[in-house]
């Protein structure tokens, strides 16, 4: 992993306009493979995907996709989810900053028996990069998006970055 987050550093420094061709090739060299990635487009066009985003409480309650349901990352529940989500057979998209975490979560989700799940190709923040709408805790449109860190948020280019000081803490270690 810390061969990932290097070569990920490598590529971040490398380019200094950040442009959506880094965070594609930066998706592309971190994605899990195992999983197929839908493009934002797919997803804004499709509203049979049952959305789930992967990322942590307090990054969802900022903003999130409309009528994305919230399954965590670090705490995600495999027997909570199954009891949440029986159908197997429903299309599953799973979605986080980049489309990292959302990938592991994707694996776990294959290897439950769920047999159509994709992974939300740049995440959210490619939803945001397309001025596609998200909202907030309270499901009202907002422009702010939480960018996880100032590393990885510099990928993020529209919007209102949040931060929170627990991932400020991580940036310091």
């Amino acid at each position: 992993m810390q061969k990932i987050i290097l070569c990920a550093g490598v590529i971040l420094m490398a380019n200094t306009s950040f442009s959506q061709r880094t965070m594609e090739k930066l998706i592309d060299k971190l994605s899990n493979k195992d999983v197929p990635l839908a493009s934002v487009t797919e997803v804004s066009v499709n509203p049979s995907y049952i959305r789930l985003d992967a990322r942590e409480r307090e990054e969802y309650e900022v903003s999130h996709l409309p009528d994305a349901k919230y399954i965590g990352y670090t705490n995600f529940d495999i027997d909570q989810f199954t009891s949440l989500f029986p159908d197997k057979e429903a299309t599953y998209l799973v979605y986080c900053s980049l489309g990292i975490r959302s990938g592991k979560i994707g694996e776990r989700l294959i290897e439950l028996g769920y047999s159509d799940v994709k992974n939300m190709s740049g995440g959210i923040f490619k939803w945001m990069e397309e001025d596609l709408p998200v909202v907030d805790a309270d499901d009202r449109e907002t422009k702010r998006v939480h960018a996880y860190n100032k590393f990885w948020g510099l990928l993020l280019t529209k919007g209102e970055k949040v931060y929170s000081l627990e991932s400020e803490e991580k940036d310091e270690r």
